[in-house]
């Protein structure tokens, strides 16, 4: 089923709806979809390099308001869903840890999530349950999400169809790597000073 999925968003990109497409899924992928946006982007970014930036900013602004909807299911769906499955398995002290940490640290959970392959729409879903605040999440949202489009579209539109593979293959690595040293900076400084 998820290589039917992938087909079907890949063939998206050859149709003359494509950036209808490429909202829709950027939309879609921040709170319930499994395929994420890039496999839109990276084909029409490589047939219209001049037109990378709209893809990018077509993406990232698609992206953030899917986000929302994440927050909101995680909001108003954790109570009725959530809550019972919780109280099952007698954990609502564990979630209730997990909240206090996350609505001090959660802000750079989504961004790691905005930049890196993790499914985006865990975090955007966890954040409105956790209630963890609207600003920091849209903040953050829209830093993470304009830096991984952008720059995956800057990518193609300068050095074209050879980087593609570099990107299918090992940007998500890097991208983990970057936000586990700007983390651990920011860690190594607390403590520093």
């Amino acid at each position: 089923m998820l290589r039917r999925l992938y087909d079907w968003t890949m063939s998206l990109a050859a149709t003359r709806h494509a950036r209808f497409g490429l909202a829709g899924v950027s939309f879609v992928e921040s709170s319930v979809f499994p395929i994420p946006p890039d496999v839109l982007l990276i084909p029409m970014v490589l047939a219209d390099r001049a037109s990378w930036w709209k893809n990018a900013l077509l993406c990232t602004v698609a992206s953030v308001l899917g986000a929302l909807l994440g927050y909101a299911i995680g909001m108003f769906l954790f109570e009725a869903v959530g809550q019972p499955i919780l109280a099952f398995y007698g954990k609502e002290d564990a979630f209730e840890r997990v909240t206090q940490w996350y609505n001090t640290y959660g802000g750079w959970g989504v961004l790691f999530a905005a930049i890196t392959p993790f499914p985006y729409k865990v975090l955007t879903i966890f954040s409105g349950a956790t209630g963890l605040n609207i600003l920091t999440f849209i903040v953050v949202s829209v830093i993470g999400r304009s830096f991984r489009f952008f720059l995956v579209g800057y990518l193609l539109y300068r050095f074209g169809e050879p980087i593609r593979t570099f990107i299918e293959k090992y940007l998500g690595i890097l991208f983990a790597i970057f936000m586990v040293l700007l983390i651990g900076g920011f860690y190594a400084l607390r403590f520093v000073f």
